[in-house]
């Protein structure tokens, strides 16, 4: 067993494993040092997303959406609260547990896309599927085809407009079959019919495996398409 793997086994709380509760947060706090002192960002977030649910994160810029994602993705620490993603307690994994967590259970579509630059195009989408040990020859090639990345495939993301590379990164998240898709603004970069098609998509995966999504998105249009929709406004999860 490695470290990553030992760090996991440690952090699961005993009995969530599979859990109808996939996503879990509890009073999470986090807050930012600037020259005028520390601002709160989040200011006791709760909120919790079951198998094969989607939920649209809504607000405006500056409201924590993007910090929530990151720390629900194990990418940043939180000052105070818990978070539960299939059982694991995120905010006690170790890096190592947390870089397996994402190469496992989650899929991550990034802003600034992330993608590999030294990787092709093919490569990039395959990368955390071969990872993660869940390459699947056909189902990458539906993605490819479904996001239209065909004629993209031998290019470095560096010769790939903006769009295009958003489209790349949807890929590689699903390409693994994630237990959990986290999306900030995936559309933002995408023409109408193309934001169409990946909503289209990620619905279909979590109807197909029971995935569960949690997108950050200032579309009211796309929001919509998702079961749930909640709004994050001063560091708290407005109530209805």
């Amino acid at each position: 067993m490695d470290d990553a793997d030992r760090s996991q086994r440690s952090a699961r709380t005993p009995g969530a494993g599979r859990a109808s509760s996939l996503l879990r947060v509890v009073g999470l706090r986090k807050s930012y040092s600037t020259p005028q002192g520390p601002v709160a960002v989040l200011k006791g977030v709760d909120l919790s997303l079951d198998v094969g649910a989607s939920l649209a994160l809504m607000g405006e810029s500056g409201s924590g959406k993007s910090t929530l994602l990151h720390l629900v993705g194990g990418l940043d620490d939180a000052e105070q609260g818990d978070i539960f993603v299939d059982g694991f307690e995120v905010t006690r994994l170790s890096d190592f547990g947390r870089a397996a967590l994402r190469r496992e259970t989650l899929g991550v579509v990034f802003q600034q896309f992330n993608l590999i630059a030294s990787l092709t195009i093919r490569a990039n989408v395959a990368f955390q599927a071969r990872l993660a040990g869940r390459l699947d020859p056909v189902w990458q090639e539906e993605l490819i085809h479904r996001l239209g990345l065909e004629k993209l495939l031998e290019r470095y993301p560096e010769q790939l407009s903006g769009g295009q590379q958003q489209r790349a990164a949807i890929a590689r998240a699903l390409a693994a079959r994630p237990r959990l898709l986290l999306a900030d603004e995936p559309t933002g970069n995408l023409d109408e019919a193309t934001a169409d098609d990946f909503m289209a998509l990620a619905l279909d995966v979590v109807a197909a495996t029971g995935c569960a999504f949690l997108m950050v998105t200032h579309s009211e249009r796309q929001a919509a398409k998702l079961q749930r929709q909640v709004r994050l406004s001063a560091g708290t999860i407005e109530q209805p």
